[in-house]
């Protein structure tokens, strides 16, 4: 075999040799016991506490493949029509994959851009996509698992560090044990827990910082988002770890002392999985394992002084003065120009890898599926894994509450920046509309202010909230999946925590406008129409909700958002007169709070109106406020009905977005 692979690397070897000769960068030739970085935790902490041996976790996988649905281009016309049911193209992205990861130890995945490094991550966490078909084998201590039980003893780090900005580091911690740690930890062992973990990682200093949103509020460094992301996750002292690029977006510094954070988990006793793309010399020196991969197939896994030994064997050994991962990586890369001559060399390595001692004797143990000690029945017991959720379902709805109330009130330029532009309109409407009479001209201005109040509410509203949903969703869904909180949690405690500010911003509006104009202010009219504008702003606010449920983003809310408000304003009645809507869209109607809104205010306003003046004889006059509302084939006997109605609306379009809601986390599993 070596002599049929040595034609087929000796081009690459030739070109890394050539490149290697002004390299200084050497993984033998640094002394890392005279560089020093700073200790993110001791074995005297509870974070650094030794997993008892029959506790301690042997992850194997084998034969795993991962198939993805790819659709043709769409450039021709038979493509745009094609049948549903032509056959799908899949692509074949992991290959008969196998590996074994042991307790104590750090395994690094590495392999160029496109290896499959992170898709066989995500197989192994269960995380995959809706269109990745995969199958093999995964196995704990011997032990087939499930995604669920695999959960409940694992962390995952993802590569994007996802938050809510507006918290601080303890606040998110504080959010995190609450709902990750077990039902039976009391509330003062889960602080003390949070405040063990933060000495641990270093984050001490900026305990008390914001996270951080980019362009609005400054928050902490990105290392320290980074220790932040592993610190919510070995709350729970998890047995087993995975970590996708936890060096992305660092320099080498921090790169460093993140992989010094999860070296020293691994001299505890866990089992840490991670991938990483071009780490350093001494990055490199910390792994205990490599699993070097490349075209989705195992090339090598073994430590990283079988890795040299392998590849020297193959008469393809690594430059004496150059990194070994970087060497590795770009042996096993496909060349531009050269793929077909690539992927011949590769898959001979491969080949050789799997007959090769190392490779025959890990194959064999990652399919052993014999139950092992005693600590299968821990594994296999049901009792403890009923429900998905660590916390009950009023402990969730306390904790998403809080942080809900948190995110909202941590930003309050933005609230007083509502208000003034409420305060600011409601002067304007005030001074444009002031002092209006009960005359001919008083009847048409009053009528055309109380739809702007309706135009108002409903567009300041919407777009206030157009972003609550579709812009937290990437956090909701890890969260969701990591078991944290019901998706009905999640959405009654978002939409509670903005209801004070929803309640202000209307009666605000309905304060300031409604005397300066010179409204109906008999008995108890006024504090009748604050109560219609609540529930139209809330109106407003629950379609905004829906809006942002169905939105895959932000810009898509944004997009769409506009077009979907103007078919229901038409049918207000004031543009359009009620009794004139087509009969093919009456159904639509039905739903617009335009239509139950402006009937119920103007009912509110002229109802019992009867001193009406008609100065100019030439123009028509109503006689009383009777007539003006039957004009708008408005009726005084539907104002509890169209109050009704706005409240039915309330709560139609918040359950339609639940369920939008609902449907994203069941495609995101």
């Amino acid at each position: 075999m070596e002599n049929e692979t040595e034609p087929l690397l000796s081009g690459v070897v030739s070109q890394i040799n050539g490149n290697s000769g002004d390299s200084t960068s050497s993984a033998t030739s640094i002394d890392l016991s005279t560089f020093r970085v700073p200790t993110y935790g001791t074995t005297s902490h509870p974070t650094s506490k030794l997993v008892p041996p029959d506790e301690r976790i042997t992850y194997s996988w084998t034969e795993i493949n991962a198939f993805a649905n790819v659709s043709p281009p769409k450039t021709k016309f038979f493509n745009l029509i094609k049948r549903k049911d032509s056959p799908v193209q899949k692509k074949h992205i992991l290959k008969n994959v196998f590996g074994v990861a042991y307790p104590g130890e750090l395994l690094a995945i590495l392999g160029s851009s496109g290896a499959g490094k992170t898709t066989l991550l995500n197989t192994l966490t269960f995380h995959t996509s809706s269109n990745l078909t995969v199958s093999g084998l995964r196995c704990v201590n011997g032990i087939p698992v499930s995604s669920k039980t695999l959960a409940s003893q694992s962390a995952y780090v993802q590569q994007d560090d996802l938050f809510i900005g507006t918290l601080t580091v303890k606040e998110h911690l504080i959010f995190q044990a609450l709902l990750r740690m077990d039902r039976d930890i009391s509330y003062s062992q889960r602080m003390a827990r949070v405040e063990e973990v933060i000495s641990d990682l270093a984050l001490s200093k900026c305990q008390n910082t914001p996270i951080g949103i980019l362009g609005r509020i400054k928050g902490i460094s990105g290392g320290e988002k980074k220790r932040l992301s592993f610190a919510a996750e070995v709350l729970t002292n998890p047995k087993l770890m995975f970590c996708d690029e936890p060096t992305s977006g660092l320099d080498s510094f921090m790169a460093l002392t993140v992989m010094q954070v999860l070296k020293e988990m691994a001299m505890t006793g866990k089992t840490v999985i991670c991938t990483i793309h071009q780490p350093s010399s001494e990055v490199y020196s910390m792994f205990d394992k490599l699993l070097l991969m490349s075209e989705g197939r195992t090339a090598f896994l073994g430590s990283p002084e079988e890795a040299e030994t392998f590849f020297r064997e193959l008469e393809a050994p690594c430059p004496r003065n150059y990194n070994p991962a970087d060497y590795f990586i770009q042996l096993l890369a496909i060349v531009p120009e050269k793929e077909e001559s690539s992927r011949q060399a590769v898959n001979l390595i491969c080949d050789k890898f799997e007959r090769s001692n190392i490779g025959v004797k890990i194959a064999l143990e990652a399919a052993t599926t014999e139950r092992e000690g005693g600590y299968h029945d821990i594994w296999m017991s049901g009792e403890s894994f009923k429900s998905p959720y660590k916390a009950s379902c009023w402990a969730q709805f306390k904790a998403v509450l809080w942080r809900s109330i948190l995110a909202v009130f941590k930003e309050p330029l933005l609230i007083k920046v509502r208000l003034l532009q409420t305060l600011i309109i409601s002067l304007v409407i005030g001074a444009i509309y002031f002092g209006q009479d009960l005359n001919q001209d008083g009847v048409m201005n009053i009528n055309g202010v109380l739809f702007v109040f309706l135009t108002n509410m409903t567009f300041q509203n919407v777009f206030a909230v157009i972003n609550v949903f579709s812009g937290e969703l990437p956090v909701f869904l890890q969260e969701h999946r990591n078991g944290m909180y019901r998706p009905s949690i999640y959405f009654i405690s978002k939409t509670l925590a903005e209801s004070p500010i929803f309640i202000i911003i209307p009666v605000t509006l309905t304060s300031v406008c409604y005397f300066m104009i010179g409204l109906n202010s008999h008995g108890f009219r006024f504090y009748i129409a604050c109560g219609i504008m609540i529930l139209v702003a809330n109106v407003a606010i629950s379609f905004g909700y829906l809006i942002s449920c169905v939105s895959r983003s932000v810009s898509m809310a944004l997009s769409i958002g506009p077009p979907l408000v103007i078919p229901f304003l038409l049918f207000g009645g004031f543009f359009l007169n009620v009794s004139s809507i087509p009969i093919y869209f009456k159904w639509l109607s039905f739903l617009s709070w335009f239509r139950y809104g402006n009937g119920a205010l103007m009912i509110n306003q002229w109802e019992n109106v009867t001193n009406i003046q008609c100065p100019n004889a030439d123009l028509p006059c109503p006689k009383d406020g009777h007539v003006i509302l039957e004009t708008f084939h408005f009726s005084e006997a539907d104002f509890v009905m169209d109050v009704v109605m706005l409240a039915v609306l309330i709560v139609g379009f918040r359950l339609v977005a639940f369920l939008a809601l609902l449907v994203k986390t069941w495609r995101f599993k």
